[in-house]
Parts: structure tokens; C-alpha cells; sequence
């Protein structure tokens, strides 16, 4: 799965984009930035507030107990604000 990541998770964990295979038992949003936190100093950084950090599956809005399911890609960015 093509992971994305931007603002502030990007420069936490150092990297604006990779690819990786997830476990079998990363099903969810969730599961997969869980999984993420484990992945080293920066990701736990990046995702140590996980109610702060919003996802997209394949461009669209995901919440945490959203399945992955077939999404191909997955974005992770910190709340937008607006004026």
C-alpha cells in the first residue's frame, strides 16, 4: 500500500511518501497508524495523538474503524483549518 503523509507527520517521520505490505491484521485506519507508531522514534511521534491525525483512503475522508479493504493508497495529515 502507497502511504502518503504531509505537514507536520511528514516531517516527524521524515519522509513525504513509501510503499510498504501490510500484517494481515492491519485491517483498519486505526490498525494501520498503530502499527505505524511502531515503526521507530519519528512515526511514534507522528502518531502518538492519533485522535489528531487524519486519513484518506484513495483521496476520501476515512475515519480510524474505516476498512482499508482494496484502497491502493492512504494519506496522512494533520487537521486542516480554514478562513
Amino acid at each position: 500500500m502507497k502511504i502518503l503523509y504531509f505537514a507536520w507527520v511528514r516531517e516527524r517521520i521524515g519522509r513525504e511518501a513509501e510503499e510498504i505490505e501490510l500484517p494481515g491484521d492491519v485491517r483498519t485506519v486505526g490498525d494501520l497508524a498503530a502499527f505505524l507508531a511502531t515503526r521507530g522514534e519519528g512515526y511514534a511521534h507522528a502518531f502518538e495523538n492519533p485522535k489528531v491525525v487524519r486519513a484518506a483512503l484513495d483521496r476520501t475522508h476515512a475515519r480510524p474503524d474505516t476498512p482499508l479493504g482494496t484502497a491502493r493508497e492512504i494519506a496522512f495529515f494533520p487537521p486542516m483549518t480554514g478562513g
